[in-house]
């Protein structure tokens, strides 16, 4: 394979998403170097305290990365945290070509590794996949522009539009592969949250068990009895926008709500979702007594009505995966 700069980048963009469920509260960035006789090597940023990844792919490259090319889906740090900065090291290691997927808007970077790379005389290009980069390190940029944690609002339902039946019980609406691919965004999420109610109707885990990845923190909107399986968790009884603040200040880049319908109304009421994952089963009630995804008042006129667009739309096993972004 001819390792151009898109294809270069999409090596990087490749990388990245191994390390996806083990970098926050950094980013999982990906990086690859094409050596001035076509070789290429990949890396990815490694746990918190680990190397960046511009650093994993130079030490895989060696002493051949003099003069080659390094793309990375992340402008390099140019700041010296738990690790120093990767501008210097791309400096050491003699690269004569940048090419970044996206900028870094964090403050303590924001152009400044760009400016870096730029001012030593090595040739920089940005923007390489920046639709596709964009998209993969949403959660990461957004923490990064408001302080806050990227909203991810899971549903499950029937074709109908019900979560669960009239008695309450809801186990289980969708098939074995989307609760397995539900169990994926719990690992990409550091922290997911529910209703006291949901917790007393269903007294789940919230855990991670159907994919390899991390648990997340757990948050319950109220209280939980003691013997609850959720514990350990954060008992919420607080303003929203606060809890936000504060799981944005602990280093949770995504939060995953996972219900139940008035603890979604209520994200959804104030604005707070960035993205709703919504799987719909092949099943139908057939009624209007069975329990709908949200309770309470919505718009009460059509002009009331909050469109957004479907950014990814798959079919999981028997069923289908909407993802939906609110304008």
């Amino acid at each position: 394979m001819v390792f151009d700069d898109n294809a270069l980048m999409q090596a990087a963009y490749e990388a990245a998403a191994t390390v996806r469920t083990s970098t926050a509260p950094n980013p999982w960035v990906g990086a690859a170097v094409r050596t001035v006789d076509g070789k290429v090597f990949t890396g990815a940023t490694q746990p918190p305290g680990g190397a960046h990844a511009e650093v994993v792919a130079l030490a895989a490259a060696g002493t051949a990365a003099r003069g080659g090319t390094l793309a990375t889906t992340l402008e390099p740090c140019a700041h010296t945290g738990r690790t120093g900065p990767c501008s210097e090291a791309i400096l050491e290691a003699g690269i004569a070509r940048v090419l970044v997927g996206v900028l870094d808007p964090d403050d303590q970077v924001s152009g400044r590794g760009v400016a870096t790379l730029r001012d030593a005389g090595i040739e920089v290009e940005t923007g390489i996949l920046v639709d596709a980069i964009t998209e993969q390190l949403t959660p990461y940029l957004h923490h990064r522009r408001t302080g806050r944690p990227y909203v991810i609002v899971k549903l499950a339902t029937t074709v109908d539009g019900r979560t669960a039946a009239p008695d309450g019980s809801s186990r289980w609406i969708t098939s074995h592969d989307a609760r397995r691919d539900t169990h994926q965004l719990r690992a990409e999420s550091q922290a997911i949250l529910v209703g006291a109610g949901t917790i007393r109707s269903d007294d789940p885990e919230l855990t991670t068990r159907l994919v390899d990845g991390p648990d997340p923190r757990r948050v319950v909107l109220g209280a939980a009895a003691p013997d609850a399986k959720v514990h350990p968790c954060l008992e919420w009884r607080g303003e929203l926008t606060d809890l936000l603040d504060r799981l944005g200040d602990e280093g949770v880049l995504q939060l995953m709500v996972e219900g139940g319908s008035s603890t979604v109304a209520q994200f959804h009421a104030e604005g707070l979702v960035d993205r709703f994952v919504i799987y719909i089963a092949p099943a139908m009630f057939g009624g209007d007594d069975a329990q709908p995804m949200f309770v309470g008042e919505g718009g009460p006129t059509i002009d009331d009505l909050r469109r957004g667009r479907f950014v990814d739309v798959r079919r999981i096993g028997d069923d289908l995966r909407l993802d939906v972004v609110l304008d």
